[in-house]
């Protein structure tokens, strides 16, 4: 399967803007919803790619290439972890895990949004070349 790299940095893009916004008011069900959203990447139905899809592809025209899927949704299985530990960290009042699971995807999808440096990438590519070939 082969994704739009812009999709990608749309889909940051907005991840950030949600993120930042849970930091700033602390709202754990807007940090849910984007959990669910992660969730939703990691199962290859990102909505945040479909909006992209829809509304900005069409008007930017297709993508000089295409890139594996496999990484992005690695990363948002690591957003996934970050996400539901800050949920984790809202519920049972322990305000640094909370922010700081938050801050941490945060940073990740600012990464990518920003500078086109995904970090859940580069993890999933690194673990790839750790493991020896028979058992990929």
């Amino acid at each position: 399967m082969q994704v739009d790299p812009r999709s990608t940095r749309f889909s940051a893009a907005v991840t950030t803007l949600i993120l930042a916004l849970v930091l700033i008011t602390g709202n754990v069900w807007l940090l849910l919803a984007q959990g669910v959203v992660f969730a939703l990447g990691v199962a290859g139905t990102a909505p945040y790619g479909l909006v992209f899809k829809r509304l900005v592809r069409p008007r930017i025209g297709p993508p000089a290439e295409m890139e594996d899927a496999a990484p992005p949704r690695f990363a948002q299985g690591v957003g996934l972890v970050f996400a539901l530990a800050g949920v984790a960290g809202f519920a049972a009042q322990v305000t640094p895990l909370a922010l700081g699971a938050t801050a941490a995807a945060l940073m990740a999808a600012f990464l990518n949004a920003a500078f086109g440096f995904c970090l859940g990438c580069e993890m999933y590519l690194f673990i790839r070349r750790l493991m020896p070939a028979a058992t990929r």
